[in-house]
């Protein structure tokens, strides 16, 4: 069982800035650098028989990427499908409550 030296070392390593900007590609003289957003926390516990485990969790969700072309260096936004489906059905879900309001009033 690894102690919790070990367990903070992995954890120190994975919230490190290599998880954030991705190594860039090249192509064509355009170099793209993957930006994400990273998020993790852990935890751990033991009682007096030496029985006790720790853990340690970790996300990372894509959030752009700069561009340099020609000696400029430009922000494109990623485009998250889930987030844009989710707003529509928002706002669909409050027109609908306000055309039955409007409804229930005639």
């Amino acid at each position: 069982m690894p102690n919790i030296d070990e367990i903070l070392e992995g954890a120190r390593e994975a919230m490190s800035v290599r998880r954030v900007y991705g190594e860039p590609i090249e192509s064509e003289g355009v170099t793209l650098v993957p930006v994400a957003k990273v998020r993790g926390g852990g935890g751990g516990g033991g009682d007096d028989t030496n029985n006790g485990g720790a853990g340690f969790g970790l996300a990372a969700s894509p959030v752009g990427a700069y561009v340099i072309k020609d000696g400029e260096v430009s922000w494109e936004p990623a485009i998250d499908p889930g987030r844009i489906v989710l707003g529509w059905q928002i706002v669909a879900g409050l027109a609908a409550l306000a055309a039955f309001r409007i409804a229930r009033r005639r």
